[in-house]
């Protein structure tokens, strides 16, 4: 074997980059230029059929307060100040003594409830359809994926109420929900799921707060792989529920970081909803309802602070 040869031999026994390795992701199945994932499976015949799941017109707002003590994930903060701008020491404007109140918010956009984004996360600096991070992403925001191309996600909704299914008004933290789980909710409620649904996971993990907000943030309940590749497959265009990472925390199967967030957004397309507030539908029993989502618009941003509404 001469020199070359050793040389070749040893270059093909290195390990190849992650992303080498992830080509097969990309590009997307809605095409090589798509930065909408999912969302396409949000066709008018989708819409129609959520519409007329409405029957009494009832609404549910699905967010929770936001304040400087709401629990974030670790980095995140939230602090909003009000400035009445010239109006300092009881001073007024105009000889109608007009006065205002304006609000400054300095915050993450990932605090409390939340839309993920698919240009949220990567895999080794890698985002959805392909798209590098040296390509599209600055100190100014991403050029791509940004959530300011989100279409209004207005579509069938689902909440699970795992609570009921293991017995307990808060599921333990760390427990995972397997297909069979999920499967067994389903019929315990009397649902199938369809092309274009939001499914949402109740699990009393919004009890927590301000009660146990240590215990909020360091573990939670919620998918595993397994049942993410099958949601997947069943077409939805967004996954998540009371918890901040909607994904079973820690991964209980080595070290790897939030990677059913990882395999939905950057793999699959597909939404995550954080911190949504289901506990009035499970309530009601309101198991499917119309889903309507109308985010913030902020150019280049990857993630924002939702309030979604579920009608029934």
């Amino acid at each position: 074997m001469n020199i070359t040869s050793l040389a070749l031999l040893a270059l093909a026994s290195l390990p190849l980059p992650s992303a080498a390795l992830a080509a097969d992701w990309y590009p997307s199945v809605y095409g090589a230029n798509d930065e909408i994932g999912a969302a396409n499976l949000l066709t008018a015949d989708v819409v129609k059929q959520a519409v007329s799941l409405v029957k009494t017109g009832k609404t549910y707002p699905l967010a929770v307060p936001v304040d400087k003590n709401l629990p974030a994930f670790r980095h995140r903060s939230f602090r909003l100040y009000n400035v009445q701008v010239g109006q300092q020491a009881g001073k007024s404007l105009g000889p109608n003594r007009f006065t205002f109140n304006d609000e400054l918010v300095n915050a993450w956009t990932g605090v409390g409830t939340q839309l993920n984004g698919i240009g949220h996360i990567g895999i080794d600096n890698v985002y959805y359809n392909g798209n590098k991070a040296a390509d599209f992403v600055s100190v100014d925001g991403v050029r791509r994926l940004g959530v300011e191309k989100v279409p209004p996600l207005v579509t069938r909704g689902v909440v699970l109420d795992m609570t009921a299914y293991y017995g307990k008004a808060i599921v333990p933290g760390g427990t995972e929900f397997s297909v069979a789980d999920i499967q067994a909710v389903l019929k315990q409620q009397h649902l199938t799921l369809r092309k274009g649904d939001v499914v949402l996971f109740n699990t009393g993990w919004l009890e927590l707060i301000g009660k146990d907000n240590a215990q909020f943030l360091e573990v939670e309940p919620g998918i595993g792989m397994d049942a993410a590749k099958w949601l997947a497959d069943q077409g939805i265009v967004a996954f998540g529920g009371d918890t901040w990472a909607s994904e079973v925390y820690p991964n209980p199967h080595g070290a790897d970081e939030f990677p059913v967030n990882q395999y939905m957004l950057a793999k699959r397309g597909i939404y995550n909803l954080e911190l949504i507030d289901s506990r009035a539908l499970v309530r009601d029993k309101a198991w499917e309802f119309l889903f309507v989502l109308g985010q913030p618009l902020y150019v280049g941003s990857t993630q924002v602070n939702i309030n979604p509404v579920a009608i029934r």
